[in-house]
């Protein structure tokens, strides 16, 4: 009787080793997003840390180009650009500053010497996806939301550079890969994808950053690459930067008087 009971026990024991739940494969999964999340952190304090973390507005000036599948299609804009974080943003062309479009929450104006108007509708949902994965909102914003999940992708190459590989995605399943430099920790590009909702192909959008610069406590990139599906789209070079001048909102307000002939405003 005491042999039958011990074989039914190493049974018992041996069935409940077999049917467990492996516990390796969670301990593998936490490591893989700590060292993602060590990554970005370590990114986050190579752009300046709580400097960058703290910047309420963004004032620059430079020239932006455009291309079409790849080719230049201008000589190039000078543009001046008022951004105030999150979500309102002053763009000015040309040399007398008479294109601007204007940006707040989701609505987008085009103001010209025709007047005021909204931006066309494709348009505006193309600068609205740029923002919603644009890298400040990726490192200021997803990070800090729950539901984030972060995954390590190893060591690569881009842009000639040594680069570790790190993919954040957030609650809404949206994801955005960043390849950061090996050594300094800045981000060398980023990648994001999208499906458009008309033919319902998935379009890839990156950007490249390039020209680091130290202003005001923050690594700044002073050219800036996007491409479209593998093409080259636009390429802005900076100039100026300035942070944190404290722009007003009457910035940001289509009949305001504001006139881009006189400074931005100030608090």
């Amino acid at each position: 009787m005491k042999q039958f009971l011990f074989v039914l026990l190493l049974a018992s024991v041996t069935m409940g080793q077999a049917t467990a739940p492996s516990s390796q494969s969670i301990p593998v999964e936490q490591e893989n997003a700590r060292k993602a999340k060590n990554l970005l952190d370590q990114t986050i304090q190579a752009l300046g840390g709580q400097a960058y973390l703290s910047i309420q507005d963004i004032s620059q000036e430079g020239r932006t180009y455009s291309f079409f599948h790849g080719q230049p299609n201008s000589v190039g804009l000078l543009f001046w650009r008022f951004y105030k974080f999150p979500d309102k943003d002053r763009i000015e062309l040309t040399k007398k500053r008479d294109v601007t479009y204007v940006y707040t929450g989701d609505q987008g104006f085009e103001i010209t010497f025709k007047g005021t108007h909204l931006q066309d509708p494709k348009d505006l949902a193309d600068y609205l996806r740029r923002r919603e994965y644009s890298l400040d909102w990726v490192l200021r914003k997803w990070l800090a939301a729950p539901g984030v999940a972060l995954f390590y992708e190893g060591p690569t190459v881009a842009e000639q550079k040594s680069v570790e590989q790190v993919t954040i995605m957030n609650a809404r399943n949206q994801g955005v890969t960043l390849l950061l430099d090996a050594s300094t920790r800045l981000p060398v590009k980023k990648s994001f994808s999208w499906r458009d909702p008309t033919d319902k192909e998935r379009n890839v959008e990156e950007e490249i950053y390039d020209g680091y610069r130290l202003v005001q406590g923050v690594m700044t990139p002073f050219s800036i690459t996007r491409t479209y599906n593998g093409e080259m789209s636009n390429q802005r070079f900076l100039n100026s930067v300035l942070y944190n001048k404290g722009l007003e909102d009457s910035l940001f307000n289509v009949t305001s008087a504001y006139s881009p002939h006189q400074p931005a405003p100030k608090k």
